[in-house]
């Protein structure tokens, strides 16, 4: 058995970089689609909330801003985005994109990209509009025994549930909640999407030093996976040190990557982690020359990524 150590102090740079952009929340106009069908949240008394016609509602990993029109007004769902600017010194409140507090800044320092809304919006005829009926993380109460509510938004950016206003009653974010869409079309969609950063490294070949070729058995690596981040491989074989080269994960996929610890070797999400034997499949059989793909994975909020300090390949002639 020969373990093979690689130093990827490049790939650690790489994501740092990945991972810095990919943090940089840069303002926007609005991410709500401009599509009739696909900008309007209902209530019984108001009627329509548009969430485009402002060009100022905006979904983040961590929080909405902006404000959505109607006949009553503005709803505002966030002090620091009115239509008055911010007024969060006075008032403090918000939508956060996962569990609250918001804070007078602006920021929901908790969110976490799940698309499960939490948090207050404020209209100046109708008061306070909930978006969840567990407002725990934002100084409120769990209601959920009596009422389970909530607005989510899922992998396709389409808003889903209801809010809750005292006055008008439910605020339907999607046609679907009640079974409407063949009468009345309608929803609130985004183009934000819950979603990580991948970034990819190929190998050089590596030579067994032996004509009948040797067997990868496991892959190691070394460094730190931050919550929610992952690392994970695919692997790569030939009798030429010029190849050809076809990556493979578990079962001969091309689209799969092993992350499973040993000694199961599969998929596993998030990978194994640092210093955890990641075993490969037997059935790829010896070969001379070896290569590795890894992927790199952020967490959903882009914020956070793996950082690959070592590499070690197990494999037996």
């Amino acid at each position: 058995m020969r373990p093979l150590k690689i130093a990827l102090w490049v790939l650690v740079g790489l994501v740092l970089l990945l991972g810095l952009l990919a943090a940089l929340e840069v303002g926007a106009a609005t991410n709500i689609s401009p599509t009739s069908t696909e900008h309007f949240a209902w209530d019984d008394v108001e009627g329509w909330w548009d969430f485009y016609a402002t060009d100022s509602v905006t979904v983040y990993g961590t929080r909405l801003e902006g404000y959505a029109s109607s006949s009553a007004g503005n709803l505002s769902l966030d002090c620091a985005t009115t239509a008055s600017g911010n007024i969060c010194g006075t008032s403090n409140y918000g939508v956060c994109n996962g569990p609250g507090p918001h804070n007078t800044d602006g920021t929901c320092p908790s969110g976490n990209a799940s698309g499960n809304l939490t948090g207050f919006a404020w209209n100046d005829t109708i008061g306070w509009v909930s978006f969840n009926c567990d407002q725990s993380s934002h100084g409120g109460s769990n209601n959920c025994a009596s009422s389970n509510y909530a607005v989510s938004i899922d992998a396709n950016g389409n808003f889903n549930g209801y809010a809750w206003n005292d006055l008008v009653g439910w605020l339907s974010f999607n046609c679907a909640n009640g079974g409407t869409c063949g009468t009345s079309d309608y929803k609130v969609a985004t183009s934000w999407r819950a979603t990580s950063t991948f970034a990819y490294v190929e190998s050089s070949a590596f030579d067994t030093e032996r004509t009948g070729g040797g067997v990868l058995q496991s892959i190691v690596w070394q460094g730190s996976q931050p919550s929610g981040t992952s690392v994970d491989f695919q692997v790569a074989t030939s009798s030429s040190a010029s190849g050809p080269w076809t990556f493979y994960g578990p079962g001969k996929s091309a689209t799969a990557y092993y992350g499973s610890e040993c000694p199961i070797a599969g998929t596993s999400a998030p990978g194994a982690g640092p210093d955890k034997a990641i075993c490969v499949d037997k059935d790829i059989g010896a070969a001379r020359y070896l290569r590795y793909k890894v992927r790199l994975r952020s967490n959903l909020l882009q914020t956070l990524t793996p950082t690959v300090e070592d590499i070690i390949l197990i494999w037996t002639r």
